[in-house]
């Protein structure tokens, strides 16, 4: 470990806990949103309010950044981590919007599974950011996210080929393609988040 000689700021440690805890409450709503009978139009509010929350707390851990002398590890990575957890929350927040914008009533059965991979990566998130303070067992962490991040590629690259089989029209095709891409750049953002914190391990280490 590194010694350092004047107190650091550790703030920054539940702020990236509470932001990655309302992803997975963002992922959640994504959960509730593609069951059935599912009331779109309230469930679209409280995505908004979550994606604000998101942006609070990310302009929250800015100003703290701005205004602190002595950072836990690199400011360049406290950056980069609050960035790639709001472009997670920025691309879920997308998806559900897209869906009431686009009036889509009939979802591919393939976008469960999108949707199951992004909770399961916003858990193994919420899990892993409270252990950034101790910089301890956080292996499992990134290779598990890694390996979510790869069964979302098969996913997405099943749907594109479901969605160009000739069963919907070539509007619907556009419509489900804005929605799936949004989802799959969610999990890329989840993966640069744990890249990130792989990042940090290896030079605080």
């Amino acid at each position: 470990m590194r010694l350092r000689l004047t107190p650091r700021d550790d703030s920054y440690y539940e702020m990236f806990a509470d932001s990655a805890n309302n992803l997975v409450i963002a992922s959640r709503l994504l959960v509730e949103l593609i069951s059935e009978d599912a009331d779109r139009e309230a469930i679209t509010e409280k995505m908004r309010a979550c994606e604000q929350t998101g942006d609070e707390r990310t302009h929250a851990i800015m100003r703290r950044l701005n205004e602190s002398f002595v950072t836990p590890f690199d400011r360049e990575d406290i950056y980069r981590l609050a960035s790639c957890l709001d472009d997670v929350m920025d691309s879920m927040d997308a998806a559900v919007d897209l869906i009431g914008l686009y009036r889509l009533d009939r979802l591919p059965k393939g976008i469960i599974d999108q949707v199951e991979v992004l909770e399961r990566a916003a858990e193994l998130t919420a899990e892993a950011m409270p252990r950034l303070r101790s910089l301890k067992d956080l292996t499992g962490y990134w290779i598990e996210i890694n390996r979510l991040e790869n069964q979302a590629d098969q996913i997405y690259r099943r749907l594109l080929a479901h969605l160009f089989s000739g069963e919907y029209d070539a509007l619907t095709v556009l419509k489900l393609k804005d929605v799936i891409e949004e989802l799959e750049t969610a999990a890329d953002a989840f993966e640069h988040v744990a890249n990130t914190v792989e990042s940090i391990a290896v030079k605080e280490s």
